[in-house]
């Protein structure tokens, strides 16, 4: 006996799978955020030494991960790179690998331009009074640069967990995946069912990232009203 579309998301397990694919889908952005930052702030501040060599090979991460689309990124990694090397990977490790590496290269631009944002004078304050680099960076820099890069910072998070749709091409199963899953297995007795899946997708997808919008508009309204 068909039933309604809205009946899908009931039937079974298929809403508790739907919210085991979210989890799959912000765990992954989650871990990857955390470790892509982490690495990101340590490159930004390598970005700003006085060694070109250095920078040179730090600028040309950068721009690998911005020219390659994301979509291309996950098939080398996932697919050709592991052939090439005889390495079998789960595609979730592959996915959070990828996605760290593309947070901690725009990590370390947003950090580098924070960092070059804060005015000359402090940093001549600092090496006035005897500051080591690293001291520099720990006491005077970093504490100084960390508000000016937080809104490019809050807006790179939702781009990844936007971004994080993709994964289905590799086999992520994640709430997308899941999503489609459920829409094949019950097209036939509830055709209108792809409405309601992706509807609650859509909803999932919202709840996420619209906190994190409305952070990025407070913070830049704020940077602006301290410019002023």
């Amino acid at each position: 006996m068909a039933h309604s579309g809205i009946d899908v998301l009931t039937a079974g397990s298929n809403f508790s799978r739907l919210l085991g694919g979210l989890w799959v889908t912000v765990k992954i952005a989650l871990i990857a955020i955390l470790i892509g930052t982490i690495v990101g702030i340590l490159l930004g501040i390598l970005r700003t030494l006085p060694n070109r060599p250095l920078r040179f090979i730090l600028r040309l991460y950068l721009e690998f991960f911005r020219i390659v689309p994301t979509v291309v990124l996950l098939f080398l990694f996932y697919y050709i790179l592991p052939k090439q090397f005889n390495v079998n990977l789960p595609a979730e490790t592959v996915a959070t690998l990828v996605f760290a590496l593309w947070v901690a290269s725009e990590m370390s631009d947003i950090v580098r331009g924070a960092l070059e944002s804060v005015p000359q004078h402090q940093k001549e304050a600092g090496q006035a009074i005897g500051l080591s680099y690293w001291q520099l960076q720990r006491y005077v820099l970093i504490p100084q640069a960390w508000p000016l890069g937080l809104p490019a910072t809050v807006n790179l998070m939702t781009r990844v967990v936007k971004t994080t749709s993709l994964l289905m091409l590799i086999s992520v199963m994640d709430v997308i995946n899941i999503g489609q899953q459920i829409i094949e297995a019950n097209n036939k007795t509830a055709p209108n069912g792809v409405f309601w899946i992706y509807g609650i997708i859509f909803m999932f997808y919202f709840i996420i990232n619209y906190p994190l919008s409305r952070w990025d508009k407070h913070l830049n309204k704020r940077r602006l009203e301290a410019n002023h």
